[in-house]
């Protein structure tokens, strides 16, 4: 096999390994086992894969976090997940709340960096 066969073949099982880790059915270890890959190898190709957002890869996939329906969630992930949703509209409601006072009162209110 020459060295352009090889490569197509390493790509090959590279798409096969992200596209079924992507389906969420077994851990990077298991992978691991499966595919003789390291589990940091695949841990790469996944991220690779995300930032490059390759047709071939991702094909209509689902991030494998987002696998997982809410409905076979606890309710206790519910909710936290409600919780931290409510958090970040809260922290970016204050964060606004600051910038309109800042503007409008001219009083830098936020401490800056390096500030005794």
């Amino acid at each position: 096999m020459g060295q352009m066969g090889y490569k197509k073949e390493r790509e090959k099982k590279r798409d096969r390994v992200v596209k079924e880790y992507l389906k969420g059915d077994l851990t990077y270890r298991e992978m691991e086992e499966r595919y003789s890959v390291a589990s940091s190898t695949i841990h790469r190709w996944v991220k690779e894969s995300e930032k490059a957002k390759e047709p071939a890869v991702w094909n209509g996939e689902v991030r494998r976090a987002l696998v997982v329906k809410e409905s076979e969630l606890s309710s206790d992930v519910r909710q936290l997940r409600r919780e931290l949703e409510e958090a970040r509209l809260y922290n970016k409601l204050l964060n606004a709340m600051i910038d309109i006072a800042e503007d409008q009162f001219e009083i830098p209110i936020r401490k800056k960096r390096g500030a005794k």
